[in-house]
């Protein structure tokens, strides 16, 4: 299983960064859980403020019957640092749970002018103007590289006036198997109260808010419904 954890952070320059508040809790719990039920996990983690295993508690990650580790993490910063990541892990896993809050925009640096003012942007009274521009849409690609057996879980965080309307429009713009829409308020909370949209048109709502750390096994239990029972047999 292979997920994504964490915000991004777009340089302005050297020292500057656009970033969001997302503190990876999730992905990280997620990962966790799915080492103790016996998945080999590859987590994929940006820059948090918090170590692995904190919150909520650390954790020695569960080994295989030969003692290597079921948990490992690679690290990431930017959106192109995760797309890299993603092209090289992708084509061997057989679940992707993205859970990163990649960045829809990033500054466009001016090479020149930022080698010329030594990596950093001086203070101007005269204020400063960033141009933006769109990042790659990640999941979308990947749809392309995605096998027949692989599964692909997807996040929509939005308003709730349009959580639903959304997270169904990027179910099927991005090829996903199901995605799990939760509100913006979501974002540093310690619980969750989430609906996944799956492709075959079920809806699966949690029971109401749920800590992160319980949202995890539940997660992974519905990634089984939406796989079949093929996988769990598979690491049993």
């Amino acid at each position: 299983m292979l997920i994504t954890a964490g915000p991004t952070h777009e340089p302005i320059d050297s020292v500057r960064f656009i970033g969001n508040r997302s503190s990876g809790r999730l992905g990280i719990e997620l990962a966790q859980a799915a080492a103790k039920k016996g998945w080999r996990v590859r987590l994929l983690l940006g820059p948090v403020c918090t170590p692995l295993g904190t919150p909520p508690t650390p954790l020695t990650p569960p080994t295989t019957s030969k003692g290597d580790s079921r948990l490992s993490v690679a690290r990431f910063r930017t959106t192109a640092d995760l797309q890299g990541l993603l092209e090289a892990e992708f084509p061997t896993c057989d679940v992707l749970v993205m859970a990163a809050a990649v960045a829809d925009y990033r500054p466009k640096i001016d090479a020149d002018a930022l080698k010329k003012a030594g990596g950093k942007l001086k203070r101007d009274a005269a204020g400063l103007t960033i141009t933006m521009e769109a990042t790659p849409d990640l999941l979308a690609g990947l749809k392309g590289l995605k096998r027949a057996d692989q599964t692909t879980i997807g996040f929509a965080l939005e308003p709730a006036e349009r959580l639903e309307e959304s997270a169904k429009d990027k179910l099927v713009r991005k090829g996903l198997d199901a995605i799990v829409a939760n509100e913006l308020r979501t974002m540093e909370a310690s619980s969750i109260k989430a609906s996944v949209f799956v492709r075959d048109g079920r809806r699966i709502d949690t029971d109401g808010d749920v800590s992160k750390a319980k949202f995890a096994p539940w997660l992974l239990k519905v990634i089984d419904e939406v796989r079949g029972d093929e996988g769990a047999r598979k690491r049993k």
